[in-house]
């Protein structure tokens, strides 16, 4: 796994009314520090991607539906330089991926519904200056293809 990468396995809670699922606890050994919580949506097929954090943690959950998500180390002396690593979460497999700085991120939808992901990031949304970079998916610099590997 690429370093600094961390996931943690997330359980259900099950009563008649339903069920709870803890998350992120200040407490987890993955925790950094809060920032913010957002919700983002990926329709059926889409792909958001590439994009990492100068300084940021990002902490994603799946909370509907299925998504590949992939991460990518090109940090020069990362002792997992080169490395590409994929977790498929969502509705079948309830985990958090801790994603660090610097490590390139995105994800696919790959379920027949809107995929909808929960990031909770240690640091708050800068406006004026996005701790941000973009790469396009596809074609791009990294060597990634988003394709279905059952062909």
């Amino acid at each position: 796994m690429i370093d600094g990468v961390r996931t943690k396995k997330l359980k259900l809670i099950p009563d008649e009314r339903g069920f709870l699922m803890e998350i992120l606890r200040s407490d987890d050994e993955l925790f950094v520090q809060f920032g913010q919580v957002y919700v983002t949506v990926g329709f059926p097929g889409v792909v958001k991607a590439w994009h990492r954090h100068k300084k940021q943690y990002d902490n994603w959950v799946v909370l509907g539906g299925m998504a590949k998500i992939v991460l990518h180390d090109d940090r020069k002396g990362s002792s997992t330089e080169g490395e590409t690593n994929e977790f498929f979460v969502g509705s079948y497999n309830r985990m958090l991926v801790r994603i660090p700085p610097m490590v390139w991120h995105g994800f696919k939808c790959i379920s027949d519904q809107e995929v909808l992901i929960m990031n909770c990031p240690s640091e708050l949304y800068n406006y004026e200056e996005p701790d941000e970079q973009r790469l396009p998916p596809h074609d791009g610099p990294i060597p990634y293809d988003w394709s279905r590997k059952d062909g």
